[in-house]
Formats: structure tokens, sequence, C-alpha cells
């Protein structure tokens, strides 16, 4: 399981330049992901032409460049990755983008209040990285104006069992990063109560991706 965006200074280390330049070309050859092209797909059901995009915990920016494509105005990728931040920066201007995309290093509940809310608000592999799910749910759904979407593993045994001895390993080999399953119905609970609802979700056999839309003002 991969996570690709996280909250604490683990991540710097965990992400580091051979991922994100892995991540990178793997993008570049065979463009989003399965879950990713789900989540895409999600949200461009429900796009606006003009549209703005915070995109937390982005990695090296695919859900940015693929939703600039599609229609959006203007994006701001967050990570907590100078590694991963740098590629996206690199592939923005081999794109001619880099007008379009705005770049902040750092994690997501400690800089939002420096950063705009947006449209759309994405979270992609992020909140299986944070301990603290609740705070960062509820940072981003003070910063989402219309869109939710998130995805997060699924809570099945066989999830578990793949996490738990992923943080086994990065334990005995003293890496202080560490991934989540934090439990669905929580996260809901936490989105739903912040205003939104749900209206769609699709899933692998790992991971689950919700799309939200905003009904009210919390």
């Amino acid at each position: 399981m991969h996570c690709s965006g996280c909250a604490y200074p683990a991540a710097e280390r965990q992400f580091d330049t051979a991922a994100a330049e892995r991540d990178l070309q793997r993008y570049r050859k065979k463009g989003p992901d399965a879950t990713s092209r789900l989540l895409l797909t999600g949200v461009a059901t429900h796009l606006v032409p003009g549209d703005s995009v915070l995109d937390v915990g982005g990695g090296v920016g695919v859900l940015d460049f693929e939703l600039l494509s599609k229609g959006a105005s203007t994006a701001t990728l967050v990570d907590a990755s100078p590694s991963y931040l740098a590629a996206a920066t690199a592939e923005a201007f081999r794109r001619e983008q880099e007008s379009r995309i705005r770049f902040v290093t750092g994690d997501f509940v400690g800089t939002a209040d420096t950063i705009e809310p947006a449209d759309i608000l994405t979270m992609h592999r992020v909140v299986c990285c944070y301990p603290n799910y609740v705070g960062l749910l509820d940072r981003a759904t003070q910063h989402s104006r219309r869109l939710l979407a998130l995805s997060y593993p699924r809570d099945r045994w066989f999830v578990r069992w793949w996490v738990a001895l992923d943080n086994l390993f990065r334990r005995i080999t003293r890496k202080e990063f560490r991934t989540f399953v934090h439990p669905p119905a929580a996260i809901e609970r936490i989105v739903e109560r912040a205003g939104f609802r749900r209206l769609s979700r699709s899933v692998t056999f790992v991971w689950s991706v919700d799309i939200y839309s905003r009904t009210s003002v919390a």
C-alpha cells in the first residue's frame, strides 16, 4: 500500500528524491493509476469550468495536472515532502503550467491558516498518513467551498494485516513513518457534521474513494 502525501517530519525521509522520481516517471509513462482515475472521474462529474483546486498531500501533482486539463483554473498543491514538491514543480514547468499551480511545503494542518479555501479539495491517500485524522478532516472541510474528494484504506482484515506488517518492518528498520486504517464510519460522520453529503463511493481491493458535496455552512 502506498500513501502519497503525509503529515509529519517522518514524511520527508519516507518520501525522498528517489521515491519522487519513481512516482513521476510512472505517471509520465502510464498516467494516473486505477485508484487515482476513480477519484478523478468522481470529481470530473461535478467539476465546473474555472474551479480552483486545493490538493492536500498532492505528491508529484497527478491530480492537479489532470484536473487543470479538465477545466479547473488554478491549483494549490500542499505536501510535507520537499522532494515531491521539487518533482511536481519540475513537471509543472515541463508542461508550461507553472503559472497555474502554487506549491506549499509543509503539514497541511499546520499551514492551513496561510492557504485560501478552494472550490474542490482533494486528499488522495493522505488520511492514512495522519494519526490525528480528526484534525486533518476538520481543516480540510473548512477549506472546501463545494467538493471534497478523498481516498483512504478500506477497513478490511487483509488491509489491516498488510498495514501492520508494513509498520512492523519500519519499526525494525528504525523508520519513524507509520500508516493507519481509520474507521470509515467515523470519517463520514466528521465530514457530514461539517455540512457535506456523500455523492458517491467507489472501491478497489484496498482503497475507498469518496466524493462529497457541501450542502451547508458548518
